[in-house]
């Protein structure tokens, strides 16, 4: 018998264990070679454990185990015949229906029974509380309707009025509406983002700086060249490559809010790696989009498209996902007004895009509707003064409402590579 012994590979630097997130076969199934066996969650991402090679699997640990890297998580014997069909357990299971009939036949006739004994006993007794069991009930507030009887005929008994309570507001006890609870382990991705956003609130002095953007112009520019720009680039020309460009322009105007802070040190970084927010099956996700201030529109769209699909897909990489020195987070595509975004960690600001209302704003003297959109940043006050960040999204705010000046050096077409 050959028997390959399947370990945890490593998915990451730094990370020292996984959990078991979900098993994708069962013990004793056949798996091909790269066929997916199971999900595992680190601290950082869910990864998905492909078989190495064909043949009958051996599960050695259980689902929410958590593993060591290298630890021996299930056997795979390469010599396991293939199975042919499964002719066998469908005869079993046409079979079942019948034994079912039986099973529930009785049940449903005792049922049936107890019912129409329950209908020949009521009469104006039931529900009708005795006198000393109405006053204890008068005493406590609670209606006779509430209570059930189990005197003679369903009568309320004194003992009953003692032992009612109070029913709290929407208790279940006035409707026939469902109670039930489920409780559920949080994987180990989703713990370690409890985690850091706690210790963010706790060892960071945050604050965050409102402002408002007037997106007219991006609206113009987008209405005018999309159809150009998808059929020469096959991509859309979307907001966030506006975004991220206004926040590279504006991180080398102010560069302290692109920095980190180490114990008694500040460090400054002349790149700016743009974390860009992403909702993926297993929760939101931080891809990087490396060197973004040297990027093109087109870059940003093709780089954030392809990081987006990856996040969905479950397949971006713990390296894709580590250094960015400043995060963008758009609630706008889920309606979100104002928000006070939280820091990534080790970074030290972030930005929050929201909803695109039409709003009647002064422009010249003059009550216009334009499309407007909020926007927050929040920093760490440690490192990053007011006047830097308040400055820092005024630039933002510059850029936005007036990108043909200052994101495209007065050239739109040039600009958009068209």
């Amino acid at each position: 018998m050959s028997i390959l012994e399947m370990k945890v590979p490593s998915p990451g630097e730094s990370i020292t264990e996984v959990e078991i997130a979900s098993w994708l076969v069962k013990d004793g199934d056949y798996v091909e070679k790269d066929q997916p066996v199971a999900e595992v969650d680190s601290d950082k991402a869910t990864l998905e454990l492909p078989a190495e090679q064909s043949g009958i699997i051996t599960l050695k640990a259980e689902e929410g185990e958590v593993v060591q890297v290298g630890q021996v998580v299930c056997l795979i014997d390469m010599e396991g015949a293939k199975p042919e069909g499964a002719a066998a357990p469908k005869t079993e299971n046409a079979e079942a229906p019948k034994a079912e009939e039986k099973i529930v036949e009785k049940p449903a006739l005792v049922q049936e029974a107890k019912k129409e004994e329950k209908a020949a006993s009521t009469n104006y007794a039931t529900g009708t509380p005795s006198p000393a069991a109405k006053k204890i009930l008068e005493e406590k507030g609670i209606e006779s309707s509430q209570v059930s009887g189990s005197g003679r005929d369903g009568r309320i008994t004194k003992d009953d009025a003692e032992t009612a309570s109070v029913p709290a507001m929407g208790d279940a006890s006035s409707t026939n509406g469902s109670r039930g609870s489920n409780t559920t382990k949080l994987s180990v991705l989703r713990r370690k983002i409890a985690a850091r956003l706690v210790s963010v609130k706790n060892e960071t002095a945050m604050l965050t700086t409102f402002n408002e953007v007037d997106m007219s112009e991006i609206f113009r520019l987008r209405k005018q060249y999309k159809e150009e720009f998808a059929q020469k680039h096959g991509v859309g020309l979307g907001f966030m490559s506006f975004f991220t460009k206004a926040v590279t322009r504006a991180l080398k105007l102010y560069p302290d809010v692109n920095a980190s802070i180490d114990g008694d040190y500040k460090i400054t970084y002349d790149f700016c790696d743009i974390s860009i927010a992403v909702s993926g099956p297993k929760g939101l996700m931080v891809p990087v989009l490396r060197n973004a201030e040297d990027m093109t529109f087109r870059s940003v769209e093709s780089n954030i498209k392809s990081l987006a699909e990856k996040v969905r897909d479950g397949k971006i990489t713990i390296d894709e996902m580590t250094g960015g020195t400043f995060t963008l987070t758009n609630g706008g595509t889920f309606g979100s007004m104002l928000s006070t975004p939280i820091i990534n960690p080790p970074q030290s600001a972030i930005l929050g895009m929201h909803n695109i209302i039409q709003r009647p704003v002064a422009v010249d003297g003059q009550v216009v509707i334009r499309p407007m959109m909020y926007l927050a940043v929040s920093y760490d006050h440690r490192i990053i003064d007011g006047k830097e960040s308040v400055g820092f999204l005024v630039a933002i705010k510059e850029a936005i409402d007036n990108p043909v000046e200052h994101l495209m050096n007065g050239d739109e077409r040039k600009a958009l590579e068209l």
